[in-house]
């Protein structure tokens, strides 16, 4: 295989599919009016049906413009809950700004802790979300939303083997029921393996994660991609036609089912992959991944040119 193809063939891994981030349960409460522990328990029932602008508003109107000092613990909550909104609303400077205020007023607020880490990682400030989950660890050392939050940020970080142990943690605190969120930290677990070239542990890890929720493209592209690494192309078509299943736009799973199939010598089915990711990222306006491509093809083209195959798809 030439240099060309070894080079692009790199591991584009999944991300993790989202923090875990809870709005927090309080009973009503009076700030300044009858209405305002109301409007908190309006906002926050606002969130769990995903209408978060409407959320903020009611939120907003929990919090009065004077505060005293027994009330302090009460609008720590509103702002905590305000955050997660604005979290899920992708402000991620506003939902820092929201936890900060939280954290003021209720220095052991844990849920403003959790959340603010979750803004900084987004934000790409992968220490300032560590410190962040170190204290939700301290004040909350059995919630496994801390530790599997800490490792990811860990694993943004470039800490992967901290974020192993972190893994290792939730495991240990998460409730056995919760299968799609165990589903979660193993496929993370195992990208972090993956990163450290343990690709052993990676593949065991993306097979449990497969066996806990079958229908997560996320595992099976990863595992389709520790089955690249070990030579084993098969089971990388394999794994990037499952991908391709459940999430038919997955441009980046043609192409590395396309590869796949170079290497097996399949080359009307890698030039078929390739067509139809180039018009993906064409579509998702992705514009360097799409000429990336386009040049993949016209290398591709040149080298089959005077052979005609059938092509395994």
């Amino acid at each position: 295989m030439s240099d060309f193809w070894r080079l692009f063939f790199s591991i584009i891994i999944a991300l993790p599919l989202t923090f875990l981030t809870l709005p927090a349960h309080s009973s009503p409460i009076l700030i300044t009016q009858i209405t305002a522990g109301d409007f908190l328990e309006l906002g926050v029932d606002k969130m769990r049906r995903g209408d978060y602008q409407e959320a903020i508003k009611n939120l907003n109107q929990a919090m009065p413009t004077a505060v005293n000092y027994a009330l302090k613990k009460d609008l720590a909550v509103a702002y905590s809950d305000r955050c997660l909104a604005h979290l899920q609303l992708q402000d991620y400077h506003q939902a820092i700004a929201d936890c900060t205020q939280a954290i003021n007023f209720a220095p052991d607020n844990f849920e403003a802790y959790l959340n603010r880490g979750v803004a900084y990682y987004r934000q790409g400030d992968y220490s300032a979300a560590i410190v962040d989950h170190n204290r939700a660890v301290t004040l909350k050392p059995s919630d496994f939303r801390a530790y599997y939050n800490r490792g990811l940020a860990r694993a943004g970080d470039g800490k992967d083997s901290e974020a192993i142990l972190d893994f290792n943690l939730a495991l240990t605190q998460i409730p056995r029921i919760s299968s799609l969120l165990l589903a979660d930290i193993y496929n993370d677990r195992g990208l972090a393996h993956f990163v450290l070239q343990d690709i052993q542990a990676a593949m065991l890890d993306f097979n449990l994660a497969i066996r806990l929720n079958a229908n997560d493209y996320r595992a099976y592209f990863n595992r389709g991609c520790a089955c690249g690494r070990n030579g084993d192309d098969f089971g990388a078509v394999r794994d990037f036609s499952q991908v391709i299943r459940l999430n038919p736009s997955n441009a980046q799973a043609y192409v590395n089912r396309g590869v796949a199939q170079y290497r097996l010598g399949y080359h009307l089915g890698a030039i078929a992959d390739l067509q139809k990711a180039s018009e993906y990222y064409g579509q998702q306006g992705k514009k360097v991944a799409y000429e990336k491509t386009l040049d993949l093809l016209k290398n591709l083209r040149q080298q089959i040119s005077s052979v005609t195959e059938v092509a395994l798809f």
